[in-house]
């Protein structure tokens, strides 16, 4: 029984999620039949549901909002904000019902206010509109044919469909139809659109518990590590006996191995991928009341909702997105009359899209509001004792940008009910950075900014580039690997007690590795020195190491929240058997800015 209550409860919450959304694009599109169909149909599915489970609370409140659903239907009454609010209303405490259940804590809630309130919508007065057209049950059936459907859409009659067949030898309907001028090449066109759709086979699926897949990913995770270490142990067979046929055949077997491994690999990942959709189906809800509530005007627009992460991912990624297009509507976009004066329209635009970008996906959280004021940010972070005015006159303007990371840094005017406690961005930020993320910040103050945020599509396995310090080594996420340069010490130069290179006409700032882990390199300030091009948004820094021994696929394993010292993401099983620390480049930019104020301190 609690299998089938588990399945309930997995398809209600996506009913839900697709009917808030639905519901705000009907407030846009009231007349549009197929999306009341649409909302009608997902409402009497859920007490449908919910009644064959006994859940006699959910079943009362379903059937009242699916009665005002019919009345819709059928043009009895029109779609306006307080019925929408109504229904709006009703979804949620559905959710708060269905959380109940899912906690397995059924508990009867007072559901008159709201019962009361459709109610009260039921018996208004009938009014003269055209009703949406009834959409007939579905059955099994055939897709119609092409002169059915150009019949139904009244582009030809009956009569002039018999003469085309008659004369359907050899030519296709479609093409006699168009000689005879009796419909047009675009109208056939969209007729054959129309019966390619209803012969679509419908999508077979199944739900698989997390659990497994996790526990297979883990596996797979564990063959990567044994096709490393059979790669190594290959690689020194080769060394010690030469043209060796048997090492040969090994060879190619291991060959075939990393074949198979990278296949099941990838496999087992799209499994765990899913639309980003998930997280983004909230937003406009969400977006809906928060511009009610502050009484502002607001369009949100969704770009590549099919885009696809790791299902862990996706799971952590929904409240840092929900703080950021709150703090993006409350702190960005002006009141109306605000944004007329600035000469903008009324209407404020936020924009969430996600796209892919090599083995990452970026998402950006962009809107046309009033922007960050820096020197506003500057001030604050001096008031604090953050930064002397000194250094603030040599920051940069991402430098100063950067300081709302910081724990319980705001510049609101006024604490809301939304946002302006200074908290939040930097839990933000923690949360991106624990999915080995990176966060980043564009502003044009008067008109708008653009918050990016870059992830790796998985968090399991990832590519990295190995390098050693002293008898160190340790993995740099490739990702942010822009470059490799080879460096003698005469290349080094100092400029403000900092060490730097002077690569192609730019000048970039150079740490070693061995410094900031506090690993003493043998010989590491003479000699020949390497030089890994890190990228961080738009920083870039080189980092110094002794050895560069290649790239690698490695697997993540946490050290643990108690373990892990800053600047490390994980660690991970060589080839060899010897486990090195992958770096966190996200907090070892942070270190290194750190232990740059204090130099200059």
């Amino acid at each position: 029984m609690r299998e089938i209550v588990n399945d309930f409860i997995l398809e209600t919450e996506e009913l839900l999620s697709g009917l808030d959304q639905d519901l705000v694009e009907l407030e846009k599109t009231p007349d549009d039949p197929d999306l009341l169909n649409k909302i009608f149909r997902s409402v009497h599915t859920i007490k449908g549901a919910a009644g064959f489970l006994g859940f006699s609370q959910m079943v009362e409140l379903v059937h009242h909002a699916e009665d005002v659903l019919n009345k819709l239907r059928h043009g009895e009454l029109k779609v306006n904000s307080k019925i929408n609010d109504a229904i709006l209303k009703s979804a949620d405490i559905i959710k708060l019902l269905l959380n109940d259940i899912k906690n397995n804590d059924i508990k009867d809630i007072d559901l008159s206010g709201i019962l009361a309130e459709l109610t009260n919508i039921l018996s208004e007065k009938k009014i003269d509109t055209i009703p949406a057209k009834e959409e007939p049950k579905k059955e099994e059936a055939a897709p119609k044919k092409l002169g059915e459907i150009l019949v139904e859409d009244q582009v030809v009659t009956e009569e002039q469909l018999e003469e085309a067949l008659e004369s359907q030898v050899p030519p296709k309907l479609g093409e006699v139809l168009v000689e005879k001028k009796f419909a047009t090449e675009d109208q056939v066109q969209k007729a054959l659109s129309k019966q390619g759709a209803a012969a679509q086979p419908p999508e077979q699926t199944i739900r698989v518990d997390i659990n497994r897949l996790d526990n297979v990913m883990n596996l797979v995770g564990e063959m990567v590590l044994g096709r490393n270490r059979l790669l190594q142990l290959v690689s020194k067979l080769e060394q010690q006996y030469e043209d060796n046929e048997i090492i040969g055949i090994l060879n190619e077997t291991a060959s075939h191995i990393t074949l198979v491994t990278t296949d099941l690999q990838l496999a087992v990942m799209k499994t765990r991928m899913q639309p980003i959709k998930k997280v983004f189906s909230k937003f406009p809800r969400m977006v809906r009341d928060l511009a009610k509530d502050l009484g502002k005007e607001i369009n949100l627009e969704l770009i590549g909702e099919e885009t696809e992460l790791d299902k862990s991912v996706i799971e952590e990624i929904g409240d840092p997105l929900v703080h950021l297009v709150r703090n993006s509507i409350d702190h960005g976009i002006e009141m109306p009359d605000e944004r007329i004066s600035a000469g903008k329209d009324k209407v404020g635009q936020v924009r969430l899209s996600a796209y892919y970008e090599g083995n990452n996906i970026v998402i950006e959280i962009k809107d046309d509001g009033k922007g960050m004021d820096v020197n506003r940010i500057k001030e604050k972070a001096m008031e604090k004792g953050m930064i002397t005015s000194d250094e603030a006159s040599r920051m940069s303007k991402k430098d100063i940008i950067n300081f709302i990371f910081a724990p319980g840094f705001s510049t609101a005017q006024k604490v809301s009910d939304v946002s302006g406690r200074g908290v939040g961005m930097d839990v933000v930020k923690t949360n991106i950075t624990k999915l080995n993320g990176l966060i980043d910040i564009d502003s044009d103050y008067g008109k708008g900014s653009v918050i990016s945020i870059k992830l790796p599509l998985t968090i399991a396995i990832m590519q990295s580039l190995m390098v050693g310090t002293g008898n160190e080594i340790f993995a740099l996420p490739l990702a942010s690997v822009i470059e490799t340069v080879r460096i003698s010490n005469d290349d080094i130069q100092t400029v403000d007690r900092h060490e730097v290179i002077k690569l192609r006409n730019s000048v970039l700032p150079l740490v070693r590795l061995g410094d900031i882990f506090h690993i003493h390199a043998e010989n590491s300030k003479n000699g020949w020195l390497y030089v890994v091009v890190i990228g961080v948004a738009e920083k870039r820094v080189g980092i110094m190491v002794e050895k560069l021994y290649g790239q690698e696929e490695v697997v993540i394993k946490s050290l643990g929240e108690y373990v892990s010292p800053k600047g490390i993401a994980g660690a991970t099983i060589l080839g060899d058997g010897r486990v090195t620390l992958i770096v966190d480049l996200a907090q070892l930019f942070e270190i290194i800015n750190t232990n740059q104020r204090k130099i200059k301190g």
